[in-house]
């Protein structure tokens, strides 16, 4: 039985082509797609999930990561409470995504999905520190996107 998600949509910077639908859309994939790896077992996620400008998104590296310039994408995992919620917080900074789309010849929406995706797992507690790890975690992303016929972000 796939996890009930409740997913909080915050527009520090508007973008017509991601509205909350697309997004809740993609964050669903991704939690599907964690539930049937079983990794990251829970019975409801509650997330929010902000799209932020250049600015913010330093702020908060900075802050959270004592890094002095805006990421792609920042994810804070709360963990899961005794009663199975996860819960996470994800930051995407618009400006750097679609920076990265064009150096990388991806179309935005592609690089989106992956971002909001990867942003998810991460909040679901998968990580990338260790290689095993980060192979399983990209397997896993390319899986997801292959789904939503999304090309392999990695290759």
């Amino acid at each position: 039985m796939s996890p009930e998600l409740s997913l909080s949509v915050q527009y520090g910077v508007a973008d017509a082509r991601l509205p909350r639908w697309r997004l809740r859309r993609w964050a669903r994939r991704a939690l599907d797609g964690a539930a049937h790896d079983g990794l990251a077992a829970c019975a409801r996620a509650e997330f929010s999930l902000r799209l932020v400008g250049q600015a913010e998104g330093r702020r908060l590296n900075r802050a959270y990561r004592g890094r002095d310039y805006a990421t792609n994408v920042l994810t804070f995992e709360y963990g899961t409470d005794p009663l199975g919620t996860a819960r996470g917080d994800i930051v995407i900074c618009m400006p750097v995504l679609a920076r990265e789309a064009r150096e990388q010849g991806k179309a935005l929406l592609d690089h989106a999905a992956h971002l909001t995706v990867h942003g998810v797992l991460h909040a679901l507690g998968y990580d990338h520190l260790k290689a095993r790890d980060a192979r399983r975690m990209e397997a896993l992303e390319t899986a997801i996107l292959a789904g939503m016929r999304i090309a392999d972000p990695y290759a």
